[in-house]
């Protein structure tokens, strides 16, 4: 009697052979030959084509009359956008933010935009002496945390300059200088993030704390969530070239690519 763990790790030879087809097809890019498809699938032609006849009745792929040329055709594209509408960048980020904190010995956190602005969704504390105040739940300030900074320098929505505006405003009625003044001061702020690929803060938010925060894409190439990173001041770097901001940038690009993004080639 063959047991339901053997039986569920038996599978349909046929079919992954035929998806190495498909697994050419879309490495390529492009429409290409039959001939072409059977070598990168390290199969004869003849073999090759009766799985692309299979794969035309199920619109899979697609074949140009003129030119005899396959394609991945419109149910590719359908299975495709079904599975990145299911990545759940929260879920993703688990094992990427725990690795990151074992790695920079820093308390590490996951935003989202959320009804109120840069909203913290998830923190895995690094254990230091100095305790960080931030927690799940928590709305952060998008002119003076590295998070909001992250925010108003790559995500784009009407409702976070409203909210931006708001906090200048206020932050101008409680100075001598002026809300042109600070609006200047802050896009030069956030030209250089966006040239670095980071956005950072150094004690302005919360006094003795600093933080790096890098922005997470979709497969739009839209900012869906930024990785944060936050330490006491003295015991965390914040140099652009710093072991921490490279390691907070890779693992922002790990949870993009997880989420699609650099996938859709033009």
């Amino acid at each position: 009697m063959i047991t339901k763990v053997a039986s569920e790790r038996q599978g349909i030879q046929s079919v992954e052979v035929g998806f190495r087809l498909l697994k050419v097809l879309a490495a390529a890019n492009r429409p290409m030959m039959l001939r072409d498809i059977a070598k990168g699938g390290g199969m004869p032609a003849a073999k090759a084509h009766r799985y692309m006849v299979s794969f035309l009745r199920i619109g899979i792929v697609e074949q140009d009359v003129s030119s005899g040329r396959y394609d991945l055709g419109a149910y590719a594209l359908e299975l495709g956008l079904s599975g990145l509408g299911r990545l759940d960048p929260v879920r993703l980020a688990g094992p990427i933010l725990e690795s990151l904190c074992e790695e920079i010995h820093e308390t590490v956190g996951l935003a989202v935009w959320g009804t109120y602005g840069a909203t913290i969704v998830r923190i895995v504390d690094a254990g230091a002496p100095i305790t960080i105040t931030v927690r799940p739940g928590t709305v952060l300030s998008l002119s003076k945390s590295a998070t909001g900074r992250a925010f108003s320098a790559f995500y784009r929505s009407p409702f976070l300059k409203k909210i931006l505006d708001e906090e200048l405003r206020e932050a101008a009625e409680s100075s001598d200088i002026s809300i042109t003044t600070l609006r200047r001061q802050l896009e030069k702020t956030l030209t250089d993030f966006r040239n670095h690929g980071i956005a950072r803060a150094t004690g302005s938010l919360t006094p003795g704390i600093n933080g790096f925060s890098a922005p997470v894409y979709d497969h739009t190439g839209s900012m869906v969530a930024a990785i944060t990173s936050l330490g006491s001041v003295g015991e965390f770097n914040v140099e652009w070239d710093s072991p921490v901001a490279k390691a907070m940038i890779e693992a922002a690009l790990a949870l993009s690519h997880r989420l699609g993004f650099g996938s859709v080639k033009e």
